[in-house]
């Protein structure tokens, strides 16, 4: 082992080398002529932070962008602490903020994914960036930063590990998000049922009259919304009043169309109010207000009567799927006229409180479940980064590891 010319990766094996990165890569800034093939269009959204994973999406790109051509790796600039590092498997265009790199003929491709995606790296870069809203890094600094360098037999079985073992990881994530979705799907579930069927199997049963409820308990009422709460739209409150972060002057909830949107010193509710979001693409969407908060006019705000539960009308509500029946114009919009046509089943409020108090119990059973998943991708997401790390700068010899 040897002390390298940068503290930045720690003691490295003594017969690797470091170079500056500018002399390892070639900076790519070729832009498209006219007749380029734009097929394969990559923005920061399509790439996952940390793998390096491409990730679909609807969104269409503007800006002309830059060529890359296959096995060029694309490093976002933009927000370097979110790890945006692509390694591309054909060419296409890279639009926005990404640095395309080439690769000299004495550094491998994947190992150099690798090394740019550790987390020593990204720590490295991030301590560079400018601009304080909207932090990049400069290729000033990238270029000029020393990267540990094997020879480059040592750089193949080193990239061919960490492909085996991060595919490895990733596998056993993929399978862990998706426990966290099935789970949320059995938690919907669970709350359709209880809110349309009731709690007892046996119970008789009779046609509702609404198509999309179908049988509900025979004791069971279908009332329209409009006799059960009343509805009104929020009240717009000026962007510079709302704090992104609460603080000691701004620690009240400002609710917009999706939830909690920021903070502020005022309020307009002062109890518990359900809140549906009024338009946008997440027009429908049903919350649940603090005692104290301030409601938008991006959503309505319902003040339910005494012969309902809060929480029951909370569950029911969401059930009802409210974003089916938005106007698809420009911007989605839901009326407090259209919400008070609906019908929603309503059982005794005693029964309203069974039910209220059954999917809570099995939400919270659920939602343990939900946390100790999410906190085993965490910890396989440190195990890989660390991994990575370890091997790209020789902490760990994988020479006789080969993909086994």
């Amino acid at each position: 082992m040897k002390d390298p010319v940068s503290d930045w990766f720690g003691v490295l094996p003594g017969h690797w080398q470091f170079r500056k990165l500018k002399f390892a890569v070639m900076l790519v800034t070729k832009r498209p002529l006219p007749n380029t093939d734009e097929a394969n269009r990559i923005a920061l959204e399509n790439v996952e932070s940390w793998s390096g994973k491409f990730v679909a999406s609807d969104s269409e790109y503007e800006g002309e962008g830059i060529e890359f051509q296959n096995n060029d790796l694309l490093f976002g600039k933009l927000r370097p602490y979110l790890a945006k590092v692509y390694l591309a498997t054909k060419a296409g265009l890279a639009i926005g903020d990404f640095y395309v790199l080439r690769c000299s003929k004495d550094i491998t491709h994947t190992f150099l994914a690798h090394l740019l995606r550790s987390k020593s790296c990204i720590n490295i870069i991030d301590s560079s960036t400018y601009g304080a809203k909207m932090p990049r890094a400069s290729w000033e600094f990238m270029g000029n930063l020393p990267i540990p360098l094997p020879p480059l037999n040592e750089q193949h079985a080193i990239a061919a590990f960490l492909d085996y073992k991060t595919a490895q990881i990733d596998s056993l994530i993929d399978k862990k998000r998706r426990m966290i979705e099935l789970l949320k799907e059995k938690r919907t579930a669970l709350i359709s049922h209880a809110v349309t069927k009731g709690l007892n199997p046996d119970a008789p049963m009779k046609d509702s009259g609404v198509p999309w409820l179908g049988q509900v308990p025979a004791h069971w009422e279908v009332k329209k919304v409009a006799w059960l709460m009343d509805i009104n739209s929020g009240e717009a409150l000026p962007n510079e009043l709302i704090e992104r972060e609460p603080d000691e002057s701004n620690s009240i909830p400002v609710y917009g169309g999706n939830g909690i949107m920021g903070y502020t010193g005022q309020a307009n509710v002062f109890k518990q109010k359900l809140i549906i979001g009024r338009v946008g693409a997440h027009c429908g969407n049903v919350h649940l207000s603090q005692r104290i908060g301030w409601i938008t006019d991006n959503a309505l705000v319902a003040t339910v009567r005494s012969e309902a539960i809060l929480d029951y009308l909370f569950g029911a509500l969401k059930v009802l799927d409210l974003n089916r029946l938005a106007a698809r114009n420009a911007q989605p919009l839901i009326t407090g006229s259209l919400l008070k046509q609906q019908y929603i089943p309503i059982p005794p409020k005693s029964e309203q409180q069974s039910i209220v108090e059954y999917v809570n119990r099995k939400s919270a059973e659920m939602t343990g479940l939900h946390e100790k998943t999410a906190q085993a991708i965490d910890s396989l997401k440190e195990y890989r980064a660390a991994m990575i790390t370890a091997a790209v700068t020789g902490q760990i010899d994988v020479r006789n590891h080969g993909a086994a």
